[in-house]
């Protein structure tokens, strides 16, 4: 059994084309990409589009405008969460509708023995299974009638807090990917601003309270 849990943001409506200030990745709308250290630069750009897509601020508005508008905000927000993949199986369990990255750390809850909210439709779930947990695709609907059914990834519960761990990591390494890409094609000046910003609102490099499992 390999188990692999990866930071992802789902990939926002931008049209081709659309005259977003730096160059942006052309993926399929509503799919999901992992954050990590060797995102190339248009991936870069693609998350801070999505970032700015929860704004007021859309094209043709100019780079510096873009990024003022997020250095604003009190709060960045970004449709994702962790995606939990059995890579023997090919099993894969995403976050749900409305659920965000900024809310990564919550799986830490699991390790007290809570289900944290992964989102609705089809409402991810965390059943705690013995010494085991089962993170279930479709939570809601199934539970109502009294049970789970279907798409699900098993681990073990001591596992969790290396999983945890890892995430951290991809993140960090993530957050190096972005100060380049700021160096590089982005805001320059106001780039460490923003990095500084994302850093906080989606608590990357804050110190991970998880304790392993006795």
């Amino acid at each position: 059994m390999v188990i692999t849990m990866e930071a992802v943001i789902e990939v926002p409506a931008v049209t081709d084309g659309s005259p977003w200030p730096w160059p942006v990745a052309a993926m399929a709308p509503g799919s999901w990409w992992v954050l990590k250290a060797s995102c190339a630069d248009d991936r870069v750009g693609l998350f801070v589009t999505a970032l700015a897509g929860q704004l007021d601020v859309q094209p043709p508005g100019g780079r510096d405008e873009v990024v003022d508008a997020l250095l604003a905000e009190d709060f960045l927000i970004a449709a994702g969460g962790l995606q939990v993949r059995d890579s023997t199986i090919g099993t894969v369990v995403t976050p749900g509708c409305c659920a965000g990255l900024e809310d990564w750390r919550d799986w830490a809850q699991v390790l007290i023995g809570d289900s944290p909210w992964l989102g609705h439709d089809p409402g991810p779930e965390v059943e705690i299974v013995g010494d085991g947990l089962r993170v279930w695709q479709d939570g809601g609907p199934n539970r109502n009638r009294g049970r789970w059914a279907g798409v699900h990834v098993d681990l073990p519960h001591r596992a969790l807090p290396g999983l945890l761990s890892g995430v951290q990591r991809g993140l960090v390494g993530f957050l190096d990917a972005l100060t380049g890409w700021a160096t590089r094609v982005g805001p320059q000046q106001r780039g460490t601003s923003l990095v500084k910003a994302i850093d906080k609102n989606f608590a990357i490099t804050a110190p991970l309270d998880v304790q392993p499992f006795r």
